[in-house]
C-alpha cells in the first residue's frame, strides 16, 4: 500500500488520472490525499468532484475555499460568479450526494501513524496541533448539522475577525477558523491575518509573512502538507512543510508526492503528461 497527496485539483481531473496512471495507482490497494479546492475554475468540476467521492475508503480530502464556495452556491447562499465552472454539478442528478458528501468532509485531516496533517491553506503560528484540530472540529459540525449550516454559509464571507481571540462566539469565530484554514497565506506571529495578498513571498505585507515561517510557530515540529498557493509554485523553506499547489489550473503542473517515499511526481496540465 501506498499514500499519495497531491495539491489543488480545481476541476482539473485529467492531469490527475495522468499522474496516477503513471505510479500505477490502484484505489484497492493505496491511499489519496487531497488538499482541498477540488472544484472550480478547472474543466471538470462534476468528474473531479465525483472521482473523489468514488474513491471511498481510499481516498481522503480536506475542505477548500472553493469546496465551501459550492455549498454556499448549492444552497443559495451565493450566487454563481463569473469564473466559476460549476454550474455542471449544480444541474448534475446526483447534485445532493455529491453536496451531501462534501459536507461530512474534514477542514484538518491528522494521521497519527503518520504523525503528519493535511489541510488546505495551512495552520495558524499561534495553534499547536491539538487545538487546530478542536476548531476545525467546530466547523465540520456546523456544516453537518442542517439546523446549523445555512446561517454558517450566510455568514461565511468576509476577511473580520482577523485576529483569533477565545472569546470570539457564532458565525464571526466560525468565519474566522475557516478562513485560517481554508484562505492563509500571510499572517503575524500572532495569528493576526492579511488576506488581501496572494501573490509570492517576496509580496508579504510590512510585518506579515507566510504562516509556515514565524519561528516560534507552535506546529513547527510537525509534518504539514497543503494547498491553496499556487504562487508559492511548490517551493517552502518550511522543514516538514509540504506546498502541493503547483498552478494546474493555470496552464502550470500539477504534483503528487509519495508519502512514503517523498518522491514527488509532476504533470503538465496543457498537455497531460508527465514531466
Amino acid at each position: 500500500m501506498t499514500t499519495y497527496a497531491v495539491g489543488d485539483l480545481q476541476g482539473c481531473l485529467e492531469p490527475l488520472q495522468c499522474l496516477l496512471q503513471e505510479v500505477d495507482f490502484s484505489p484497492s490497494r493505496d491511499c489519496l490525499w487531497l488538499a482541498g479546492d477540488l472544484v472550480n475554475r478547472g474543466p471538470q468540476s462534476l468528474e473531479a468532484l465525483r472521482f473523489v467521492r468514488d474513491l471511498g475508503s481510499s481516498g481522503v480530502t480536506v475542505l477548500g475555499n472553493h469546496d465551501l464556495h459550492l455549498l454556499a452556491v448549492a444552497h443559495n447562499i451565493d450566487r454563481l460568479k463569473r469564473s466559476d465552472t460549476l454550474r455542471s454539478i449544480l444541474d448534475a442528478p446526483d447534485r445532493s450526494d455529491l453536496i451531501d458528501w462534501l459536507r461530512q468532509q474534514k477542514l484538518v485531516h491528522y494521521d497519527s501513524d503518520r504523525e503528519t496533517t493535511m489541510v488546505h491553506a495551512g495552520i495558524p503560528p499561534q495553534w499547536t496541533m491539538e487545538k487546530a484540530l478542536r476548531r476545525a472540529a467546530e466547523v465540520e459540525q456546523v456544516l453537518r448539522d442542517d439546523a446549523l449550516l445555512l446561517p454558517f454559509l450566510d455568514g461565511m464571507y468576509g476577511n473580520q475577525p482577523a485576529k483569533w481571540d477565545k472569546e470570539l462566539h457564532g458565525v464571526p469565530r466560525l468565519r474566522l477558523i475557516t478562513n485560517y484554514f481554508t484562505r492563509m497565506r500571510f499572517c503575524k506571529a500572532d495569528g493576526t491575518l492579511n488576506l488581501e495578498a496572494k501573490e509570492g513571498i517576496e509580496t508579504a505585507p510590512p510585518g506579515f509573512a507566510p504562516w509556515f515561517s514565524h519561528a516560534n510557530r507552535k506546529t513547527r515540529n510537525c509534518t504539514i502538507i497543503f494547498g491553496h498557493w499556487a504562487a508559492l509554485e511548490g517551493r517552502c523553506d518550511a522543514p516538514n512543510v509540504h506546498a502541493l499547489d503547483t498552478g494546474c489550473v493555470w496552464g502550470n503542473a500539477m504534483t503528487l508526492m509519495n508519502l512514503d517515499s517523498g518522491e514527488m511526481h509532476r504533470c503538465d496540465c496543457d498537455h497531460g503528461k508527465p514531466v
